[in-house]
């Protein structure tokens, strides 16, 4: 279940990410309160998933979760440039996530 919770986490960090550069610098009401609700329902989710799991590991991959989501976001919806190094970057942080569930005892 800690893991559950921890792919929540992360994906909650993605939205508040994104609501945070739409609300333009927390001028825009809507957006503002979907980074603030996000963010705390992320780092309650992120919690919870540390009963468990250990630091190094839940923070990491919420934080790649975060990193990855947001990088996919920016070029889907943001009109982010993608280059050779920046997909290489993600695809490294993605085999960091996966290694270090593959680590994970739980």
């Amino acid at each position: 279940m800690a893991w559950f919770y921890l792919l929540a986490a992360g994906l909650l960090e993605v939205v508040w990410a994104y609501a945070m550069k739409k609300s333009e610098g927390f001028t825009l009401l809507t957006p503002s309160i979907v980074t603030l609700v996000a963010m705390i329902a992320s780092f309650a989710l992120l919690s919870i998933a540390m009963r468990t799991l250990p630091l190094g590991t839940a923070y990491t991959v919420w934080t790649g979760i975060g990193a990855v989501g947001a990088f996919i976001l920016g070029i889907t919806f943001l009109g982010e440039a993608i280059t050779p190094m920046r997909i290489v970057a993600a695809l490294l942080i993605v085999s960091g996530i996966v290694a270090m569930k593959l680590s994970s005892a739980h």
